[in-house]
């Protein structure tokens, strides 16, 4: 299993720890919208955030990794349900939403170095709203 795998079932398992210790301590985190997060600690703020705004599990998962695995790519469909109305987006009703979504990695020493998401933005709006 690759550490990719291991981290995607730790994010199905909604445990952070276990997604953290697959990252690398300078992780640098690229969302499908805002600032690029660098670093263990502004992941796990990440992560707090979309628990707290968001109930997800993914599946359909295909993982692709490079034959010297320094390169990795997954695409999954993202099932979840809007708990908390996050800033600057529809009021959250516990609405739910499908859609497909795609993850790109960097990996280092067996771990993940860089997380790339993302996910039709327009497509989740109009799910929710």
């Amino acid at each position: 299993m690759t550490v990719v795998n291991r981290y995607f079932d730790a994010f199905n398992a909604g445990d952070t720890d276990a997604m953290l210790d697959c990252l690398t301590d300078d992780v640098a985190h690229h969302v499908n919208e805002g600032q690029i997060r660098t670093g263990k600690a502004l992941f796990a703020d990440f992560c707090a955030h979309m628990t707290r705004c968001y109930a997800e599990n993914l599946t359909d998962m295909v993982v692709f990794v490079n034959a010297d695995q320094t390169r990795a790519a997954a695409e999954y469909v993202v099932n979840g349900t809007y708990l908390q109305t996050d800033a600057g987006l529809p009021q959250a009703r516990n609405q739910t939403y499908k859609l497909p979504a795609g993850s790109f990695f960097d990996l280092k020493d067996g771990k993940i170095a860089r997380v790339t998401t993302y996910y039709n933005l327009a497509d989740w709006t109009a799910q929710v709203a």
